[in-house]
């Protein structure tokens, strides 16, 4: 306990002669060179609260609008039309008795014109704010074909460059975004017919048609009506209820099942140093940090429409507690330190000393002397973390009987109130070795689950350094989505490797001041079998994970764009024909789309599965001639980008059918319509990440510097959980994941697509094979025989590589080669 020891800033004694008080100046000025560092964030945050405030206009602006109404009055000129004279009557000025009288008038109408100033000042912020809501609530742009705008958004353009010439702060267009509208329930109903036509048969879809229309003509209408009203008086409709009830909510694992991962770069290791590769990537993070709090993150390079940023609020310092019927996100404005795990012993790491942050050198020799640390778990300590990856019902138990007072209570804040969690992993991870493609697999479950007790997956987020130096991240879903976490991720990387940098034998950069306190160790009583439940239901769960990483290098963007068609609309159709050849039909797909054009925007659902792509590949796979099959490739990938657009645009299905869920069980009314709707599974859940979301590094200059980007768990149990980021012009980057438990996606099953051959591939490559061998199809056709295959990934794979190309008409990649 000698580092608690070095914290007391005074002691005193207590003897016959008196009280002998001891005082620390050295911890005293600790003390108050922490207090300045408190200070001057609350003056930052004042400050930027005026500037976003005033937004778009500038505190400098009252100046000269002031100076204006009094130049206008010294001329003899009364701008105000008499408000200034009515003011001026109303000033309790004009009953003091200092002066003359001809000076009290003079500084009655002086003040009067600073009034007027101020209030015409503050008129045409909301006017121009109004303006500019006005403006970014047009999105027709979306809609036109690239190189063909029309008069008005030639117009619009200019006008919102004008409106947001200032340099914006993080915050500064929230409060001009606009509100989410609330679809009509017959535009709704009428979307979700259509998207569950090409799945149904003609009498289910005549069943569901019936329910919809008597959905939509009774109790639709009263539901829409309360929706209706809480968009008025909310700032999303949807965002709130969808952060409770899908993930708060939810009491099973989150771990798997809600959480996500994202990884290092592929081909590069920055440093084999583990501490170093730490203290790096700790800087890296405090550093983005720093500019959330200070609002210096600015929209993604390239673009004029800002996104709302509310995401970035709960970031940092932030941690998802259970609740017996409920979690609930707790929020702590700053924390100086973060949490460490390492071989099953959980320390606190002081980040900042004297109210300065310390340098990654001394980051890493702090993270050092944890790796050194030779003492042993304490009872219970090493799988603590298993709590947070199992149910949330038994998790909140025992929080409350072993964790609401005494030591283990002091311990748990350290946790929840650090600024992130990092874990030591002593496993080497990565592309390495004499087996890339099964390292890189592992490399995914690793950052997935771990070994289910040394992540604490109740964190916003938490970093895993590896011991070879490889890094990750795992980050909690229900405070932001995806590409908040990737803009991070993204960060983190690129400063990691281009800015802070290594020494030329892989230590970090910087000075280290001697006299820093060790990492101070976390102490618990807590019987030993506290977590084996939870641990039994997270390893079960992790077991049946079956995680596939598959780097595409034989094309990327740059040769589907040639071919005018959306490169994000080819994957989604390759990943239709995988899922078709893989399982002989079609599937309800779930695409994320975000809706960040509006304020506390947050996902809509693309139903990627559409009339039009069922209709091409049906076409594909029964050997219709090239020129019908590029005609029906052309409308089903137009078809996507419309349906895209439309959810980025508020006029998805899917958010729009889950709240008037919400409204019927707060009436306490039953819907057969809105309970199967919610009902159905999502056996194909797909999303893209972001990539280049700031212009950190020339990826052209730099190619090794590649982002594996990250993954997530199935959503249903027979189904596939698909992630993909394209990477430059040349790559594409998948992670495939599935369960062994169900017997049409595990590895072991085969699957014959050809009288000609038929193989079983090992592994768990169900999808990708079948993927690249669609996408392969997608550019020869932009002649397929369907390729044998049994494993997905390895139908990804088939659609999407030329080595696979078949001989015979029928695959994708002449889509690209015509």
């Amino acid at each position: 306990m000698a580092e608690a020891h070095q914290a007391v800033a005074f002691q005193f004694t207590i003897t016959p002669e008196g009280i002998d008080l001891q005082l620390s100046y050295q911890a005293l000025n600790q003390i108050y060179l922490s207090g300045v560092r408190s200070w001057k964030k609350r003056v930052s945050r004042v400050r930027n609260s005026l500037i976003k405030g005033v937004y778009p206009a500038s505190p400098s602006s009252w100046l000269f609008v002031a100076i204006g109404i009094l130049a206008t009055m010294y001329m003899q000129s009364d701008p105000s039309m008499g408000l200034i004279t009515k003011i001026q009557q109303h000033l309790p000025l004009r009953y003091t008795t200092w002066g003359n009288l001809h000076n009290r008038a003079q500084g009655q109408t002086m003040v009067s014109a600073l009034v007027f100033s101020t209030l015409l000042w503050l008129s045409l912020i909301l006017a121009l704010r109004f303006c500019l809501k006005l403006l970014l609530s047009y999105h027709q742009w979306m809609f036109e074909k690239h190189g063909r705008m029309s008069n008005t958004t030639k117009v619009w353009v200019p006008l919102v460059r004008l409106l947001s010439s200032r340099k914006p702060l993080l915050y500064s267009y929230q409060s001009s975004l606009p509100h989410l509208p609330v679809p009509a329930i017959q535009d709704t109903v009428s979307r979700y017919l259509e998207s569950v036509r090409p799945l149904l048969t003609d009498p289910e879809f005549k069943r569901m048609s019936d329910l919809a229309n008597e959905f939509e003509s009774n109790l639709g209408n009263r539901l829409q009506r309360y929706l209706k009203l809480k968009a008025l008086w909310a700032t999303n409709y949807v965002s709130d209820w969808w952060e409770e009830y899908v993930y708060l909510r939810s009491r099973g694992p989150i771990m798997v099942n809600s959480n996500y991962y994202g990884m290092d770069f592929l081909y590069v290791t920055p440093t084999s140093v583990q501490a170093a590769r730490a203290g790096n990537t700790i800087t890296a993070l405090l550093l983005y940090r720093r500019k959330v709090n200070r609002e210096e993150l600015n929209r993604v390079p390239g673009t004029v429409i800002p996104l709302c940023a509310a995401q970035c609020e709960r970031m940092f310092n932030t941690t998802r507690t259970p609740g017996v019927e409920t979690d609930v996100l707790q929020h702590w404005l700053d924390s100086e330190f973060v949490a460490v795990y390492h071989r099953g012993r959980y320390f606190r790491l002081w980040v900042y000393r004297a109210g300065r942050l310390l340098s990654p050198r001394e980051i890493e020799d702090q993270i050092q002397r944890i790796l050194d640390d030779a003492s042993p778990p304490l009872p219970g300590e090493e799988k603590l973390g298993a709590l947070t990856a199992g149910d949330r019902i038994p998790w909140a138990q025992m929080r409350k009987q072993y964790f609401s007072s005494g030591v283990n209570k002091r311990s748990l804040d350290i946790i929840e109130r650090a600024a992130f969690f990092v874990t030591l992993d002593d496993e080497e991870q990565g592309m390495r070795g004499d087996d890339p493609e099964g390292n890189l697999d592992r490399y995914a479950k690793s950052l997935l689950h771990g070994k289910c007790y040394d992540r604490w997956f109740d964190k916003s987020f938490s970093v895993v350094i590896y011991k070879n130096g490889k890094s990750g991240l795992n980050a909690e879903h229900s405070w932001a989505d995806a590409p908040t976490v990737a803009h991070l991720w993204e960060y983190t990387l690129a400063t990691d490797a281009f800015q802070l940098g290594y020494t030329e034998d892989g230590h970090c950069k910087g000075d280290v001041e001697p006299s820093l306190p060790q990492p101070q160790r976390l102490v618990w009583n807590i019987p030993a079998e506290v977590g084996i439940s939870s641990l039994a239901v997270a390893q079960a769960l992790a077991d049946d994970v079956d995680c596939h990483v598959f780097p595409f290098r034989e094309f990327g963007k740059g040769r589907i764009k040639k071919c005018r068609v959306s490169p994000d609309a080819f994957i989604q159709i390759s990943l239709q024909l995988a899922y078709y050849r893989d399982r002989g039909g079609f599937c309800l797909t779930y695409e994320a789309s975000m809706t960040r054009l509006f304020r506390e925007g947050r996902t809509e659902t693309v139903r990627s599965c559409s009339n039009e792509s069922c209709a091409f590949i049906t076409a594909l796979e029964s050997g219709e001639t090239e020129e019908e099959c590029r005609r029906l490739f052309q409308l089903a990938s137009e078809r996507h980008q419309n349906l895209y657009r439309m959810a980025m645009t508020g006029a998805g299905i899917d958010r729009h059918l889950f709240c008037l869920y919400v409204v019927s069980k707060y009436l306490g009314v039953e819907s057969p319509f809105l309970k199967e709707v919610l009902s159905e599974p999502w056996r194909l859940s797909t999303s893209q990440t972001p990539v280049q979301q700031m212009n950190l590094f020339d990826l052209k200059n730099h190619p090794d510097f590649i982002s594996l980007g990250g993954g997530f768990g199935p959503v249903a149990d027979d189904g596939y959980g698909v992630s993909y980021i394209i990477v430059g012009e040349d790559m594409v980057n998948f992670h495939v994941s599935s369960k062994y438990s169900c017997s049409q996606t595990v590895s072991n099953v085969s699957v014959s697509w050809s009288s000609e051959t038929s193989h079983t591939v090992v592994g768990n490559h169900i999808y990708t094979r079948q993927y690249s061998q669609s996408v392969d199809d997608l550019l020869y056709l932009l002649s397929c025989s369907p390729t044998p295959c049994n494993t997905f990934v390895n139908k990804i794979f088939y659609c999407v590589n030329p080595a696979y190309r078949p001989k015979k008409p029928g695959c994708l990649s002449w889509l690209c080669q015509s």
